[in-house]
């Protein structure tokens, strides 16, 4: 009888929900067996029961068999119910898994609320260590859009959503070693957290931006309110795609295929919908900084070939750009406010009639491992690079970042960071556009005092910043300002200390910091609410392998070579017009070196120690310059600090330290020195006083003119 049911409700839930099962199943036929599935919903046991080929025992909680409609489903099925937080509950799962019966387990425990992974408990990740389990991942997807879920909040909710069941290659979890029973558990309870974490990036599907668009655009629903700019309009994902449909097929007229198309445009609507529809038109949008020179701009444009450049003349004017523009040459500028003018009755006709009905047909055939996007390197230290990143690397970095960190449709993004920076392309404006949270665009990071305006005034839950603009934020805001704020995440520089320290007491909010490169579409790490340590910047994302390299004369770390799905295409050089150089470092082709010596503690925590150009060889021994400005900083906390080198026949090279502080003294860094157990060698022989540091457009320090600084100075 128990059998006819199971085939019944398995052709019903099959009809309804459009299950679909990928992945090896084979897993299964391990001697001993442990399941773990993500938890969406109510519908998981009976889903996985249903079409996973194996009859496990159900673990589950306690909880869930005091209603009366799941117990009537869990009849179905053998089951034990326990309490995860119970370690003698977790003793007969572990009998259960030694004596040969499939186990199934949700080591959440209970079922998600944010659509993202939650508390991952320790007691089924010490069941896997104890017996040695084969481990099984099983990832569901789709049933948080259930009315069985429990995710509240604007997600829209559907009787019969599409819903995938994805098997993920089976491991194991090594016993841990560790002096006491209770870190063993600890230790395989953040390896069980970091299996979870891969699984349910490693299911993400591969597709293009547009094509995440069109998913997005379905499952968040065409009327959905999720875009806002500087004209104060909220846009739906209808309109996004009115935008995305029309503005790409104008620019289409003026490009060619796989031309890499010039974007001069500041954070408003109409950016992001031209990124989105010049890739699925087949056209590369090349991201430029309009806050670079006439050379900088001028050498992107060689590097990439860029011959059209899309701009805004009301753009143009408002920031002074019209000089910048006259002076490059081989470019031909068109405005959007030229081509606004050429929409004709029939692009109307194509638009109401065919592209918004079937929105999919009109992507030209392109594959995930085609270029998406140019972004091009700050610069910071020589001539900028074309950093070419394909659809899956933009899309796997999204998937990575989503895989640790609990976005949802609840949020509201504010984002600042200009769209030219990979840092405000991929983390403020696709990742909150693909995952249905709101977005509210603004065109400059600078505005100290606005921007806090502008969080507690949008109910802002999302903030993305460098340390500079951070610290900036924060000495202007109000102490409510940030009231809604959930996460604040740093990246593109080293978070200071006084800034850290500043928002917990001002605000009552830790600052997530995080690591990346450009050429790593940028995310590598981050620190998240359930893996953060202080003065590290979190753990390796999902998916990503790396390898330490020595480095002679620096002890404690290595040089950080990396590689996984968003690593870049590869460079676009000035001194090689459009010819795509593939990444490649020492470890072999397809690892990127990124330039940093880390170093990682013994729970995989990722310090920065500083980048390979950053040290300065001083009488033979090896300096970091950021122990410079720390130590600048310790003696002088309101000043800004910044440390180059020049060169010295006797020494090798001599350290440079400029700094805003005229009262700061050699005197003064010595102190800070010995307090702080920094070696006398690093205490800068030179000081110079200046008005402010040079900085580029993404706030970073502009260290080519730093150097250039040093090498002209008195004894350079």
């Amino acid at each position: 009888m128990k059998s006819l049911i199971k085939i019944i409700l398995r052709a019903v839930a099959r009809l309804a929900f459009r299950i679909r099962v990928q992945g090896d199943t084979s897993v299964f036929q391990a001697e001993r067996l442990l399941i773990v599935a993500n938890h969406e919903s109510f519908l998981d046991g009976l889903l996985l029961g249903l079409f996973l080929p194996v009859n496990p025992v159900f673990v589950v909680h306690t909880g869930i068999t005091q209603q009366w409609l799941f117990r009537r489903i869990l009849s179905l099925a053998d089951y034990i119910a326990v309490d995860p937080t119970s370690p003698m509950a977790m003793k007969k799962v572990i009998k259960l898994v030694e004596s040969g019966r499939p186990v199934m387990i949700f080591p959440e425990g209970r079922i998600t609320v944010t659509g993202s992974l939650m508390k991952v408990y320790e007691g089924p990740a010490f069941v896997a260590a104890k017996t040695g389990a084969t481990l099984v991942p099983v990832r569901m997807d789709g049933a948080t859009r259930s009315y069985f879920a429990y995710v509240s909040g604007k997600m829209p909710k559907r009787l019969f959503p599409k819903i995938s069941i994805s098997i993920l290659p089976a491991t194991r979890i090594a016993m841990p070693d560790a002096p006491s029973a209770k870190l063993r558990r600890r230790k395989a309870g953040e390896a069980m957290r970091r299996l979870m974490q891969e699984m349910i990036f490693a299911s993400q599907p591969v597709q293009t931006l547009y094509s995440a668009l069109m998913d997005a655009t379905e499952i968040f629903g065409r009327g959905r309110r999720l875009l806002e700019d500087m004209k104060q309009i909220e846009y739906s994902y209808n309109d996004l795609l009115r935008m995305v449909l029309m503005l790409g097929r104008l620019v289409a007229r003026v490009t060619s295929p796989d031309e890499r198309v010039g974007l001069l445009l500041p954070n408003v609507a109409p950016t992001l919908s031209l990124i989105f529809g010049l890739t699925a038109l087949r056209r590369v949008p090349a991201m430029l900084n309009y806050t670079a020179g006439t050379d900088g701009l001028q050498a992107a444009c060689v590097a990439a070939q860029i011959r059209t450049i899309i701009a805004s003349r009301a753009f143009v004017e408002q920031a002074k750009l019209a000089d910048k523009l006259a002076g490059l040459k081989d470019v031909r500028i068109v405005y959007l406010e030229d081509l606004r003018e050429q929409i004709w009755l029939t692009d109307k006709l194509w638009l109401i009639f065919y592209a918004l009905r079937f929105p999919r047909a009109i992507e030209h055939p392109t594959t995930p491992e085609d270029p998406a996007v140019v972004l091009f390197t700050s610069g910071s230290e020589g001539k900028p690079k074309g950093v070419v990143l394909s659809h899956r690397a933009l899309l796997s970095n999204i998937a990575q970042i989503r895989a640790v960190i609990d976005f949802s449709v609840d949020d509201k993004v504010l984002n600042a960071m200009p769209i030219f920076h990979s840092f405000g392309l991929t983390g403020g404006a696709l990742l909150p556009v693909l995952t249905g949270a709101n977005l509210f665009l603004y065109p400059t990071p600078l505005h100290y005092r606005v921007i806090p305006e502008l969080a507690y005034d949008r109910g802002c839950t999302v903030l993305f910043g460098t340390s500079t603009f951070l610290g900036n934020y924060a000495k202007f805001a109000n102490p409510y300002d940030f009231f809604r704020l959930r996460y604040v995440i740093a990246g593109a520089e080293k978070l200071s200390d006084e800034v850290r320290s500043l928002w917990f007491e001002k605000f009552g909010l830790r600052i997530f910091e995080g690591y990346g490169a450009t050429e790593t579409a940028p995310v590598l790490s981050v620190n998240t609410p359930m893996a953060y340590r202080t003065g590290t910047v979190g753990h390796l994302l999902p998916g990503i392998d790396y390898k330490l390299e020595p480095v002679p004369g620096i002890e404690g770390g290595g040089l950080l070579h990396v590689h996984g799905p968003n690593v870049m295409s590869g460079y676009l050089r000035f001194e090689k017009p459009g010819e795509l150089e593939a990444p490649s470092s020492s470890m072999g082709e397809g690892w990127y070196s990124t330039g940093d010596i880390v170093s990682f503690d013994e729970d995989g925590y990722l310090k920065i120690v500083g980048r390979v150009k950053r040290f300065a060889k001083v009488a033979g021994e090896m300096v970091s310059l950021e122990v410079v400005e720390k130590m600048a900083v310790t003696a002088s906390p309101n000043g800004a600090h910044a440390a180059s080198t020049q060169a010295d026949p006797q020494r090798g090279e001599t350290i440079v330290l400029y700094t805003t502080d005229a009262a700061l003294n050699r005197d003064g860094l010595l102190a800070a020195a010995r307090d702080n157990g920094w070696p006398e060698i690093a205490v800068p022989r030179k000081i110079v006083r200046v008005d402010a540091l040079p900085l580029l457009g993404t706030g970073k320090l502009d260290y080519v003119t730093l150097k250039t600084w040093a090498e002209t100075a008195p004894g350079g």
